[in-house]
């Protein structure tokens, strides 16, 4: 595969993990036909199919799976390279990409426009996932930063925390416990509850909370997003465990509450995570103290202190 490019490796990349031609073009800024064509220029440089395409089904073949493995470690070490590069010159320039789950996007964003207003010269990649996703990701070196509550004890991460990330039962004002003082966890034993998906941190936490206090609670519903999460809730379908930082607007305009949980809200904590094997670019370097130094302070002025 002596003539393939970098350009058609980041596409293959890009396929492979959305296994989608349009969602990688849309990612990439690119036209579908223009992913097409770059993936057919790298399947004849490598001399075999990569994916198999049936209607609007993508999968990766098995020489598709073998060249992936390859492909990121290719894209992972011109990264290295060009954030080396950088470091030499000491400029904060050039592709930052950062990882966060999706309770995070209730902030980061806008402290994000705060980072990038006087470094204009960075290029920044957004995955939103769930912890395992975070944790691939950062083994893959597809992100140089990750945001995320608990940090990952199965590989040599460095991790700091930089903010409190509260952990409550949500309920909608007309469920029979929303306005109930002094609830006990056995209270919840036989109410239904609305869960991330297996993997999720917020769910692990909720786990973590019932194990303790001894029964398993009721799953009815599992959704992919906070805010799928919060329309259930809204809809009075069930209960839910979720950070504070994610219903701010629900808890103002009076369309969840706080349920008053003996031992809750559940305090974690929010990380900045990294491979310790990586060296941080100077962009991801930048970033990294950025949030050490501001975040606290920014989710203490938006979201405050909510109680029950």
């Amino acid at each position: 595969m002596k003539n393939a490019t970098f350009r058609q490796l980041r596409v293959f990349n890009a396929v492979a993990r959305h296994l989608s031609f349009a969602k990688a073009a849309q990612v990439l800024h690119v036209s579908a036909p223009a992913i097409s064509m770059q993936i057919k220029e790298l399947e004849t440089a490598v001399g075999m199919p990569l994916f198999d395409r049936q209607g609007r089904k993508v999968s990766l073949t098995t020489g598709g799976e073998y060249m992936l493995v390859y492909a990121r470690k290719m894209l992972a070490l011109l990264k290295d390279a060009e954030d080396a590069a950088a470091r030499l010159q000491r400029i904060e320039t050039g592709k930052l990409m950062i990882g966060m789950v999706d309770t995070a996007t209730y902030f980061i964003p806008a402290l994000l426009n705060r980072f990038l207003e006087e470094r204009k010269g960075i290029e920044l990649v957004l995955q939103v996932g769930n912890r395992s996703n975070l944790i691939d990701w950062l083994n893959n070196s597809e992100v140089d930063i990750a945001i995320m509550g608990r940090p990952p004890s199965e590989m040599s991460t460095s991790s700091e925390s930089f903010a409190a990330n509260p952990l409550v039962f949500v309920a909608s004002p007309e469920h029979p416990l929303a306005h109930v003082k002094g609830l006990r966890a056995s209270d919840l034993r036989q109410q239904s509850f609305i869960v991330r998906e297996q993997g999720s941190g917020t769910r692990t936490a909720m786990e973590a909370f019932f194990t303790q206090a001894r029964f398993q609670p009721q799953f009815t519903m599992e959704l992919q997003s906070n805010d799928a999460i919060k329309q259930a809730v809204k809809a009075n379908l069930g209960l839910s465990f979720l950070s504070t930082h994610t219903i701010e607007l629900e808890l103002s305009t009076q369309q969840l509450c706080i349920l008053d949980v003996h031992k809750t809200p559940v305090e974690r904590a929010w990380n900045v995570v990294h491979m310790m094997s990586k060296m941080l670019s100077p962009a991801a370097e930048a970033f990294r103290n950025f949030v050490l130094e501001n975040a606290e302070s920014h989710l203490a002025k938006q979201f405050g202190s909510h109680k029950p």
